[in-house]
């Protein structure tokens, strides 16, 4: 790992055991300066892919066999060492995705904790039996593998999406292929390695890099591949669940956000502004969690407005690795030209640019933005009905709570969403009704638990939850077992 701080990393696919370059290689770019190559990643086609499912097919009826106690050393020994390592994993974490360095050590903390977790279940996988309507026969209900899993997942958690796939495939006995996503090889590497030491049997799991528009639709028309979890944008989420749908799979998406914060006049204005800066501006909004709808009682409205500002102005951009940064880099050159233009789209919609949301030139050549706070937006705009993914939240003025309740729930999306209040009466009320998965009350919309179910509603998930215990539902298939002693 410290030689990558020379550029001279190789991030090879890892299949049948071995370490397999692929095609050919592409470049990992730290987005905080981009004179920094971190390495070069194999950028594989369907042959390289197709080896590495039938390495896992090959390999599913050992591993599926294996017993809990296996599992857990080896799910507990990956979280161990992850843990060990994590400082420098986290700055590997921050080099190449741009968050910062106390954020990308927090990630990497994550996902040792998640493996840990998972080690934990393979050990309790639960079961049922039943008195059976006829007498003197038993009814057990036993959960088993799935068989091969394809894990797709995206650049913003490099290792703990990864993490929250592939230990709950493993604990419950499956074996996978996990194509990461092309911008952030490195983390996905950094752990294959780790797994590669673990005590794995060949083919159980195994690593391809290269174009999810071309390995994508070739891991899912694959029929020894059983199931796709994936992590990305809503249109490529609606296009898997129709092909998996097609090839009878089974199918677990997490899409997109479009997370309102909601600020009642009564609320603590301390903790709205510190939830609303984490949520929306943390991580440069690259969560689908982020909350970039701020929604606000008109009584509270411009005191809320101008110590939010203050505290955009004294916020601290710049490279990822420096301790005094507060917020890094956006992660590359299209996703800031998508934030920007975002940026110009809101002004033309009447939107009021309250602070920011420009591109910043530093002393190092890297993606970097001011974060932007809107004013004066109403819901039926773009800013407010499209994801940004990026630093950019814009305030919506409400008169009461059943307004900012209406408003909050008028989305497509449904992940996560937040309410800032001292009543109880209203927090009690907004948790029932806000239509999300995920509802936070005086706390920021992003930054969840590991160990209790991650997802959302309408068109942000599909399928059974991530995380947690719920993770069972989707790794695992249930057999109904009768005998008549």
């Amino acid at each position: 790992m410290a030689s990558g701080e020379t550029g001279s990393m190789r991030f090879d696919n890892y299949m049948e055991g071995e370490w397999i370059g692929g095609d050919s290689r592409v470049e990992n770019v730290n987005p905080s300066d981009t004179r920094d190559v971190i390495g070069q990643a194999a950028r594989s086609g369907a042959a390289d892919l197709d080896r590495a499912i039938d390495a896992a097919h090959a390999a599913a009826p050992g591993w599926a066999s294996s017993t809990p106690q296996q599992r857990f050393d080896i799910l507990d020994a990956v979280g161990t060492e992850i843990l060990a390592r994590k400082d420098e994993l986290g700055r590997l974490l921050s080099r190449e995705e741009g968050k910062t360095l106390a954020e990308g050590i927090g990630e990497a903390m994550r996902a040792g904790q998640i493996f840990k977790f998972f080690a934990g279940e393979a050990v309790r996988l639960p079961g049922e039996r039943l008195s059976s309507i006829r007498p003197g026969v038993e009814v057990d209900m036993r959960r088993e593998p799935v068989g091969v899993i394809g894990l797709i997942t995206p650049w913003n958690f490099p290792i703990a999406i990864p993490a929250w796939k592939v230990a709950p495939a493993l604990a419950y006995g499956n074996t996978v292929v996990l194509k990461p996503a092309e911008l952030v090889p490195g983390c996905a590497w950094a752990l294959a390695e780790i797994l590669s030491r673990s005590g794995l049997p060949r083919g159980v799991f195994n690593l391809v890099g290269g174009r999810g528009s071309e390995l994508g639709p070739r891991m899912i028309e694959n029929p020894k591949v059983r199931a796709i979890s994936f992590t990305g944008s809503v249109p490529t989420g609606r296009g898997i669940a129709a092909a998996c749908g097609q090839h009878l799979k089974k199918v677990q998406l997490e899409m997109g956000g479009k997370n309102p914060l909601v600020v009642l006049d009564d609320a603590d204005l301390d903790v709205a502004v510190g939830a609303a800066l984490n949520g929306a501006f943390f991580s440069t909004g690259q969560r689908c969690t982020a909350s970039s709808r701020l929604v606000v009682g008109e009584n509270i409205h411009d005191r809320f407005v101008s110590a939010l500002t203050e505290k955009l102005q004294a916020l601290v951009v710049g490279d990822a690795l420096d301790p005094k940064t507060q917020m890094g880099p956006v992660v590359d050159e299209k996703q800031l030209e998508q934030n920007l233009a975002y940026v110009e789209i809101a002004g033309q919609e009447g939107g009021k640019l309250a602070f920011g949301g420009d591109r910043l030139t530093l002393d190092k050549p890297g993606f970097y933005m001011a974060p932007a706070l809107f004013t004066e937006t109403a819901n039926d705009m773009r800013i407010n009905r499209e994801e940004v993914f990026g630093p950019v939240a814009s305030v919506v003025r409400v008169k009461d709570y059943d307004e900012a309740l209406a408003v909050a729930n008028d989305t497509e999306f449904g992940l996560s969403s937040g309410i800032c209040t001292t009543s109880l009466k209203h927090a009690s009320d907004f948790k029932a009704k806000s239509q999300a998965g995920m509802v936070m009350v005086n706390l920021p919309t992003a930054g969840v638990d590991y160990n209790v179910p991650f997802g959302g509603t309408k068109a942000s998930s599909f399928g059974s939850r991530e995380q947690g215990r719920y993770a069972v539902e989707f790794y695992t298939t249930v057999k109904t077992a009768y005998t008549q002693p």
